[in-house]
């Protein structure tokens, strides 16, 4: 552990710390804030019997299956967004509308179209991932130097070639980017999904928070983000951030 790194830790253990003091002196009710040991110990119990584990593995299966739907659906509209002027007046101004529209509301949507079903849950990630992937995908293609198409014609490349050998490669960290932002938007929709649609097919991680509030239990609810926060750092720690890291070295980017 390097010195950076260890002191971010002590300062976390200290503040953690601090934070279980206070909960000890009663300044505030645990119904407010719950302290570290709550929380630990609900962790703990909810790992003992599996209630965590399996609403962490429903969560992931809906959210790696709806991402990756949204990444068929927006990075191809993107590439047709950048490509023809007809697209980017059309579907282009669609999904600029679209992405700012926040996640929860295409909840009762899917409740009115499909009901309280799996499906319900997967059009609601599929909504918040496919504009984010698609603006990021057109926004990466024409940032993308000219000289580079102009280059490539001139040694003989055309069409499709130029696309997928030119010019898609030269906006790859754009479009990694808009994967990873195209993630966040997908754990937020799915969260939105999973605390208005009950199902009985998995309880995930969204429905163990609005238990969690139901039941005033704090300890859960924060335990539950915690949790959520964990799977976003492992993912970008083992997925995002070893692709950025060889697209920068590969393009010349890395300072």
């Amino acid at each position: 552990m390097t010195r950076h790194r260890w002191l971010v830790f002590s300062y976390f253990a200290a503040l953690v710390a601090l934070w279980e003091a206070l909960a000890r002196l009663g300044l505030w009710s645990p119904l407010v804030f719950p302290s570290p040991m709550a929380v630990g110990a609900y962790l703990v119990h909810a790992l003992a019997d599996g209630t965590l584990a399996d609403a962490t593995r429903v969560t992931c299966r809906r959210l790696f299956s709806g991402y990756i739907l949204g990444l068929m659906f927006g990075a191809p509209a993107g590439l047709l967004t950048a490509r023809f002027k007809i697209v980017q007046d059309t579907l282009g101004v669609i999904a600029l509308g679209l992405q700012t529209l926040p996640s929860v509301c295409w909840v009762p949507l899917a409740l009115l179209w499909f009901g309280q079903t799996e499906t319900a849950m997967l059009f609601v990630v599929v909504m918040g991932t496919t504009w984010s992937v698609l603006i990021a995908v057109d926004a990466g293609v024409r940032n993308v130097p000219p000289i580079f198409a102009r280059a490539a014609r001139t040694m003989g490349s055309r069409g499709l070639h130029t696309w997928l050998k030119v010019i898609l490669p030269a906006a790859l960290p754009h479009v990694v980017a808009g994967m990873k932002q195209g993630w966040a938007f997908a754990w937020r929709s799915l969260m939105a999904a999973e605390i208005y649609v009950t199902i009985l097919t998995g309880f995930g991680l969204g429905h163990l928070l609005h238990y969690g509030r139901e039941l005033q239990a704090m300890d859960q609810v924060v335990g539950v983000m915690l949790v959520i926060i964990l799977i976003g750092l492992l993912v970008d720690k083992l997925l995002f951030s070893p692709w950025e890291r060889y697209l920068r070295r590969r393009w010349g980017l890395a300072l």
